[in-house]
């Protein structure tokens, strides 16, 4: 076979010296430039066929996206990488069985080809790691551990290496040389991949003490971050607020400061109503017993008031309290009897978490009034679910507040001087 190619090299070199005399070796280069990169197309258009097939209808009902493209998107992109380093590999085998050894043109053609190789070897690594990426996203567990920082530090380790690499074969040295180089050198690296480091390290922490994980509620309002985490990748973790921006926040700000998770929530299947209404001062006082008997008609008080009353009119009884003098013996408030009837009310109501902490409390008056506070859970974590049954809750309270004699705080207003005027 080699005197084959021996002869009909010198068959080609004969002839082109008849017709291109003093330059037959530059047409037999041409030629065999022409046959290597003919012979790689048709290798190209084979294998690009044959991965076609192979893939065809493979991932028609698993389509899932990574960012733009689906896994049989990038397991086209896979086989078409490694069809292109088989095609550099075949090049420098053809070259070197119709190039002479020793020759500047095959010199050039290994050195293009060396580089081709790496290259696209280097993107091969790049697509199987996205397909590992896309296998991660639809599984349950890639949520709470995700895969895209550590397949970036690969990628970034993997180009630093395929780099050196690079360099070594231009200058035709050993890449041990340039390694043992880099010491000097890593210091400069040290600050250029600080982020990255910072990143993967701070990664690493989110994942170990699962402290954070696509899709959990994150607020930090330092950034001016409060909504859904869509990305948690090497150097940046990206949000998606409630008004549809995106803020993106360094990795390592999430070790190095403080946020909230709103993940607790949402797993207990509650969220917490806090809110209060500030009561008029002037309007607390004593019930007397035409309003009594207007509220025993009151489903949610009516079990109340037939055990607060009997024990309250005992009680005053028994010591023979003089009732006339308003200082003496227990009575009922509208405030405390306001605050009972609240808290029946929660507890009925089809929303309230009947399993989570549940008060209406009296917290410290100010100048806006007596704070009457409800604490108490939703049984939705839905948000706008949550708003709705809050604020029903609290439209209700607004309404019924007459009926209890009492009345909300309000600043005075220009109406109110308007009327002192009168």
């Amino acid at each position: 076979m080699t005197e084959i190619r021996s002869q009909l090299r010198e068959f080609l070199l004969q002839w082109f010296s008849l017709y291109f005399p003093g330059s037959a070796h530059l047409w037999y280069n041409i030629l065999v430039l022409c046959w290597v990169g003919l012979f790689a197309l048709i290798l190209h258009l084979i294998l690009r066929s044959v991965s076609k097939r192979l893939l065809k209808g493979r991932f028609s009902d698993k389509v899932v996206q990574t960012d733009t493209h689906t896994p049989a998107d990038l397991a086209l992109k896979l086989t078409r990488n490694i069809s292109f380093v088989l095609q550099g590999a075949v090049v420098v085998i053809q070259a070197r069985l119709w190039v002479p050894e020793g020759t500047a043109f095959l010199h050039i053609i290994e050195m293009f080809t060396d580089q081709w190789i790496i290259l696209f070897a280097l993107l091969s690594l790049f697509s199987l790691l996205n397909i590992f990426q896309a296998i991660s996203d639809r599984q349950p567990i890639a949520a709470h551990f995700p895969l895209r920082g550590f397949l970036q530090t690969i990628k970034l380790i993997a180009s630093v290496l395929t780099g050196i690499l690079a360099i070594s074969l231009l200058m035709n040295k050993s890449p041990l040389i340039l390694l043992s180089g880099l010491g000097a050198l890593s210091a400069v690296l040290l600050l250029v991949f600080k982020d990255a480091i910072l990143g993967l390290v701070a990664g690493i922490q989110l994942s170990a003490n699962n402290m954070l994980a696509v899709g959990d509620w994150l607020e930090m309002p330092k950034y001016g971050a409060d909504g859904d985490v869509i990305d948690i990748a090497l150097t940046t973790v990206k949000v998606r607020n409630w008004d549809k921006t995106i803020t993106t926040i360094p990795t390592y700000a999430l070790i190095s400061d403080s946020f909230k998770n709103w993940r607790g929530m949402s797993e207990s299947g509650g969220r917490r109503i806090k809110r209060s209404i500030h009561i008029e001062m002037s309007s607390v006082r004593f019930l007397d017993e035409q309003e009594i008997t207007a509220l025993k008609k009151a489903d949610l008080l009516s079990h109340y008031l037939e055990i607060t009353l009997p024990a309250i009119n005992e009680q005053n009884t028994t010591k023979k309290i003089d009732m006339s003098c308003t200082l003496n013996g227990r009575r009922l408030t509208n405030v405390g009897t306001f605050r009972h009837y609240l808290v029946a009310l929660l507890k009925q109501h089809p929303h309230i978490h009947q399993g989570m902490t549940l008060m209406v409390r009296q917290l410290e008056p100010t100048k806006n009034g007596l704070p009457i506070e409800i604490y108490a859970f939703t049984n939705t974590t839905n948000w706008g679910e949550y708003e709705n049954i809050q604020s029903d809750i609290f439209d209700h309270i607004l309404a019924i507040l007459p009926a209890f004699s009492l009345r909300a705080h309000e600043a005075p207003t220009g109406n109110d001087i308007r009327q002192l005027i009168k």
